[in-house]
């Protein structure tokens, strides 16, 4: 499984969002991928990736959320392949919130969009904006996520958790969803073929003449900080960095209560 292969490097995102590595007695074990069954054309393509035995199961079941509910499981026993899984970062049991991204050389797109199409979605707003979206509980991937996408579309995201869950909702739409979007399902990639046919359709969104750009956040950075805090005083301040003095106001007020840490000293 060289994860620098662009197939490989999807598959190993997928199942670090979606699958489930279990350990048994002894040597035994299983990893087990369940999705919706309409999406069962992925699970074959993985079965043709795995060099090792394995299976796929369709089962009809009530959920929470369905009173029928079509599914498809995908079972690889192989302690090889589990091992090898494991040692590339997929660990056996509970997982959400432990996961990361892979160390060493890895196709960075295409396990980013393994991991949207196990735990994120795209599509287009109640409002009929573009959007692309990412559910973890995991800071590594999110952080992982939030640099890269930065990288793609220029725009900066802060990482906070959910209070009510505990989970990141990370969210880009308009020009920077249509960016994102093309870049991890580019044309004849591994993917959901839904989650691809909703990413392509994100292109044929134009902005309405009468909706305002919102402009670009910027960033506080240790200089600036430390201008502040010399100069103690939002109108100096807002003058020499080129800053409203209602945001000096509040970034010296964050600083001095400890809700932002002091800059380190040069």
């Amino acid at each position: 499984m060289d994860l620098t292969v662009p197939e490989y490097a999807y598959m190993f995102g997928f199942l670090q969002a979606d699958g489930h590595l279990a350990k048994g007695t002894g040597q035994k074990g299983r990893l087990t991928v369940e999705i919706n069954a309409r999406d069962i054309d992925l699970l074959h393509k993985f079965q043709k990736l795995t060099p090792y035995y394995s299976s796929i199961n369709e089962r009809t079941r009530s959920t929470n959320f369905a009173e029928t509910h079509n599914s498809a499981t995908w079972s690889l026993c192989s302690l090889e392949a589990r091992t090898l899984l494991n040692n590339l970062g997929l660990p056996y049991g509970r997982k959400s919130k432990t996961i990361s991204p892979p160390h060493g050389d890895f196709a960075r797109l295409d396990y980013l969009r393994g991991v949207f199409d196990a735990d994120g979605s795209v599509g287009y707003t109640s409002k009929g904006l573009p959007f692309i979206s990412l559910t973890t509980a995991s800071t590594a991937i999110g952080a992982y996520l939030c640099f890269y996408a930065g990288k793609v579309t220029g725009m900066e995201r802060s990482l906070k958790r959910n209070r009510r869950d505990g989970i990141y909702n990370i969210l880009y739409w308009t020009e920077a969803a249509q960016a994102l979007s093309a870049h991890l399902y580019y044309p004849g990639c591994l993917a959901l073929e839904r989650k691809q046919a909703a990413a392509d359709s994100l292109s044929a969104w134009i902005r309405p003449a009468d909706m305002k750009v919102a402009p670009v956040r910027r960033r506080w950075t240790a200089h600036e900080d430390r201008v502040l805090l010399r100069l103690n005083n939002d109108a100096a301040a807002a003058k020499e960095l080129g800053r409203t003095e209602k945001s000096c106001y509040i970034r010296l007020w964050r600083l001095r209560t400890g809700q932002t840490p002091m800059p380190t000293e040069r």
